[in-house]
């Protein structure tokens, strides 16, 4: 990948996780962007850089780590990137190295204390699921496998209309697609752990 096929990549992913209506699936990470822009751009060394360090997935998968790292995806600036992007890089790495491992343990746990259908229960507010995940005890691919199985996101949406829940559903559906798995591999991990 070229350094500006990677700032291409970064508008549309950029677009991608800000934008409802806008999917870098869909539209293949082109943009508007021109070469002379990008040449004019204080920070084209950073792209050059990237496109030489990653493999064209690897540059995706980078991208993709530092959007679904902020909660205002909107704002993150490429200063930002650049400072915390390796690390954010390697944390979302391990977990999809341990996907399997992390749902399993995290299921567990949530459900050790809770019965699954008041996970789920938005009654009285933020569900207990959507409380785990902005505490940081489930994290996002935990969370996106849920939604997954239950498509609990749709029922939220109705119900829930606060910004926070706005914000985590964008997030969420943006980010769904990026996580390949075997549903019924999850899901018989799910009925081991509520039959034991």
């Amino acid at each position: 990948m070229s350094p500006f096929e990677t700032y291409q990549h970064y508008l549309s992913l950029k677009n991608h996780f800000t934008n409802p209506k806008y999917d870098f699936f869909k539209y293949g990470a082109r943009t508007r962007a021109s070469v002379t822009s990008f040449n004019k751009r204080k920070d084209k060394y950073w792209f050059e850089k990237t496109s030489r360090k990653y493999s064209d997935k690897e540059v995706v998968d980078f991208l993709v780590s530092n959007f679904t790292a902020t909660d205002n995806p909107q704002n993150l600036w490429i200063g930002e990137i650049i400072n915390s992007g390796e690390r954010n890089y390697s944390e979302w790495m391990r977990r999809q190295q341990s996907l399997t491992y992390l749902f399993k343990e995290q299921s567990s746990e949530l459900l050790s204390e809770n019965e699954l259908e008041s996970l789920f229960n938005c009654t009285k507010g933020h569900p207990l699921i959507l409380k785990k995940y902005l505490s940081g005890s489930v994290s996002l691919e935990t969370f996106t496998i849920f939604d997954k199985i239950f498509h609990f996101s749709k029922n939220f949406d109705k119900k829930l209309t606060d910004p926070v829940w706005e914000t985590v559903s964008l997030k969420l559906k943006k980010y769904s697609p990026f996580i390949n798995i075997d549903i019924f591999q999850y899901k018989k991990i799910l009925r081991s752990i509520i039959n034991e």
